[in-house]
């Protein structure tokens, strides 16, 4: 597939910045950045998870282009490509195992399409990776150098092993075949854009809140994360990207809450009513997330910013807004 050179928005540091998965949440929040700083952003997504509101902002813009292509198809684009993010793939459980293979498709073969196209543009390639290599952790902290405790057999492990495999490509193409790669192990992440039905706990609880409903608990609630807020994200993102760094850096937030003291902080700031119901947990469901992130202190100089409240309060608000806008679209004509 071949597409056209973007028309170009020249700023100092220009650069042609192509991002696989640039609909989804975390792609479309990192295309408003690059977009701000004046780069050029090429959109890749064959939309199984994207959403085109996502990017509707960008689409009337000279220095924005989208292609709708599935990454574990090969891809070629005319002109430079300086960097290229591979935020590509379904991050929530309930998506990635609808489509099980396609999951271990997109990590394998879409890592490599996207190497491929690296090496022949000699751009910086930096993979989106996940604190799920670390699968059900027996420490805590996890840094980098743990190897993990995972389970190559389970409904989770098309998404955990298929991040595995795609850092071993990564690591591969940068010491074999002169490709300058970063990896980035990203823990819970949050924020506007994420789909409201997207099955991860914050949208859940948030969603669940606002309608009244009450907030799904799985198992005792007493099972840990760590979430960080989108634009910290986003930052540690760009930082690594622009860095030497070659080995695989953990970008989360430290701070770590069991998903009953979550659900009660959220109920509180929606000002519901609303109680908990506890279901079976999920099979290989991690106990336990805590990044330990000083690597990525002491080598990008990164920490989180954002607190869990001020986070929460921006999210709680956007999704609010959300609903109501697709509450609006629903109701009959003339109501």
């Amino acid at each position: 597939m071949r597409t056209n050179v973007l028309p170009r928005v020249v700023t100092r540091n220009h650069k042609v910045i192509l991002i696989a998965g640039g609909a989804g949440f975390v792609g479309s929040n990192l295309s408003s950045r690059l977009l701000d700083d004046g780069h050029e952003v090429i959109c890749v997504d064959n939309f199984q998870t994207g959403c085109r509101r996502n990017i509707a902002p960008f689409l009337q813009r000279r220095n924005y282009r989208l292609i709708q292509h599935d990454i574990c198809n090969p891809i070629d684009i005319s002109g430079p490509v300086h960097e290229i993010y591979n935020m590509a793939c379904a991050a929530s459980p309930d998506r990635y195992q609808e489509g099980p293979i396609h999951t271990s498709k997109t990590c394998f073969l879409g890592a490599l399409n996207l190497l491929e196209l690296a090496r022949s543009k000699k751009a910086r390639i930096l993979q989106s990776s996940t604190s799920e290599v670390y699968g059900d952790p027996e420490i805590s902290l996890q840094d980098e150098s743990y190897r993990g405790c995972v389970n190559t057999c389970g409904p989770r492990a098309c998404y955990d092993e298929g991040k595995r495999v795609a850092e071993t490509l990564f690591w591969e193409y940068g010491a074999h075949k002169g490709v300058e790669t970063r990896i980035a192990r990203i823990f819970n992440t949050y924020g506007p854009n994420m789909d409201p039905e997207d099955g991860r706990v914050v949208s859940n609880f948030i969603v669940q809140a606002l309608q009244g409903e009450d907030l799904t608990l799985y198992g005792t609630g007493t099972q840990t994360r760590s979430f960080c807020y989108v634009s910290d994200l986003v930052d540690g993102l760009i930082q690594l990207m622009a860095s030497d760094e070659k080995m695989p850096v953990n970008l989360g937030n430290p701070c770590e809450f069991t998903m009953l003291e979550l659900a009660e902080k959220v109920v509180k700031m929606v000002r519901s009513r609303a109680g908990v119901t506890f279901r079976p947990l999920p099979q290989d469901d991690p106990r336990q997330r805590k990044p330990n992130i000083e690597r990525a202190k002491r080598i990008l100089g990164w920490v989180p910013k954002v607190s869990l409240n001020e986070g929460l309060s921006t999210t709680i608000e956007w999704y609010r807004e959300r609903l109501a806008v697709d509450k609006e679209a629903e109701a009959p004509v003339g109501q």
